[in-house]
């Protein structure tokens, strides 16, 4: 017979061996999926003081079960506002549609186009000239590191454009990196920024700050042309949210694999998406839109100096994205360099114009249109590519960079910020635009009611230092 110690360690031992410390890990191992589910079983364990048995019975009645979303068997169809007219435009839709075939697998997606300047990105994934519909999914793939690339218009009335093109080149930077001349940021933005949990966080804030008045490089321009209707000097800018944007595109990836994996493994990595009736998915959905907002004030910041500059009158300005995620209801637009016609998507729209830049020796185009069957609500956003900037240098290879640059710009003020010319960014590196602008009608994708004839651009050209110390 046990005495009195003998039985009081033994209980001992017992309630310690059943109150062990059930924590994230007990739960993984006894083959529960990891989930935001484990915090609240774990504080209702705890505030229950159950024992293992327990709280292993509790768990069978809160787990979740996981219907995984698969990916379609079938592509949904989507609209080709596209046809080839020489070797290389079919080399290069075959490609796309290819692209467009396997991403409208991705069991979000509701409908799709690809426009006259569509051209591939990477198996599977959008391709720039694209438009993907997808139901309560934003996928940040889709929108891409250069959330918000745009376009705006300034009318400076009758001035000589060569004094608007030195006042802007004298006003705006090109390449990487930030500058302080213009990096105070509106108090109620910054507020917006703050208070987001995707946003607030010192590195964005301090893109937000230092990146104002920036435009970054590759395709990105300032252009200079009259108005064929009026005569008018006009202004536009074309860049994005430079690394402000670029760092809400990471945490937006991380969150959509983040989904992906407990939701729809068996999807692409490259097409995940963020829901958007999660609170993360509400959360990300306010950043894009903040996003925006910054973008438009880094174009006006821009424009506003230039004028400031020249003690110039603004006569009119106008803005459109190209490269944005648009709602409408439980559907989200996703347009990788696809121009909004519908006012539906443009919530500032000026009387329904938006521009369509082509390349620096053409006019950029002035539109108006309506959504129709095949084209959603959008237009083409430029000329796009056939072929990668590698290899057009390939192909440019036997003629020096001088020749290229007099035979593509002649009779042009076409200058680049690093005074290091980049011909992967001359006329001949896009498709035609005479290409484009015919499609552009076939297909019904927007009316031209004005193009600005171009007299010169800036853009960023070839860099590896600093090139604030090379500006004019």
């Amino acid at each position: 017979m046990l005495n009195f110690s003998a039985t009081f360690y033994l209980n001992l031992r017992l309630i310690v061996k059943n109150h062990i410390m059930i924590t994230g890990d007990f739960l993984i191992k006894n083959g529960y999926k990891p989930g935001k589910w484990f915090k609240d079983a774990l504080a209702y364990i705890k505030n229950k003081n159950l024992i293992e048995e327990e709280a292993l019975d509790y768990l069978k009645t809160i787990e979740p079960k996981f219907n995984f979303i698969e990916p379609l068997e079938n592509p949904v169809s989507f609209f080709k506002n596209i046809k080839s007219e020489n070797e290389i435009d079919f080399l290069n839709i075959e490609m796309v549609v290819r692209d467009m075939n396997l991403l409208m697998t991705t069991p979000t997606i509701k409908g799709g186009a690809i426009m006259p300047d569509a051209c591939p990105t990477g198996e599977g994934q959008i391709p720039v000239g694209g438009v993907v519909i997808a139901k309560n999914a934003i996928h940040p793939s889709m929108h891409s590191a250069d959330i918000c690339c745009s376009v705006m218009m300034t009318n400076f009335g009758k001035i000589e454009p060569k004094l608007v093109l030195d006042a802007a080149h004298s006003i705006t930077h090109f390449g990487g990196g930030g500058r302080k001349e213009y990096s105070e940021l509106p108090t109620q933005l910054e507020e917006k920024i703050l208070s987001n949990q995707f946003l607030k966080s010192d590195r964005s804030l301090n893109f937000a700050k230092s990146h104002l008045a920036t435009q970054g490089d590759g395709n990105h321009f300032l252009f200079i042309g009259i108005s064929k209707l009026t005569g008018d000097t006009i202004m536009v800018t074309h860049h994005g949210s430079r690394g402000f944007g670029a760092n809400l595109y990471k945490v937006g990836i991380a969150l959509a694999e983040k989904f992906r994996k407990e939701i729809s493994p068996k999807t692409s990595p490259k097409n995940a998406w963020i829901p958007f009736d999660t609170e993360e998915g509400k959360l990300y959905w306010e950043a894009l839109q903040i996003v925006r907002e910054w973008t438009k004030l880094n174009h006006t910041t821009i424009h506003n100096a230039t004028a400031e500059k020249m003690k110039a009158v603004v006569l009119n300005r106008f803005w459109n994205e190209h490269n944005f995620v648009f709602k409408e209801g439980d559907l989200f637009y996703h347009a990788k360099g696809a121009t909004p016609l519908d006012d539906k998507f443009v919530p500032d729209s000026q009387n329904g114009m938006r521009l369509i830049p082509l390349n620096m020796s053409q006019p950029v185009l002035v539109v108006k249109g309506i959504t129709t069957e095949n084209n959603l609500g959008f237009a083409p956003h430029g000329a796009g590519r056939n072929i990668s900037r590698g290899q057009h240098k390939r192909n440019k290879a036997h003629k020096t960079i001088e020749e290229i640059f007099r035979e593509e710009t002649q009779g042009l003020d076409v200058r680049f910020f690093s005074n290091k010319i980049d011909i992967s960014e001359l006329p001949s590196a896009y498709k035609s635009s005479e290409i484009v602008k015919r499609q552009m009608q076939d297909f019904g994708l927007g009316e031209v009611i004005d193009e600005i004839i171009p007299y010169g651009c800036i853009m960023a050209g070839e860099f590896n230092y600093n090139l604030r110390s090379n500006k004019k």
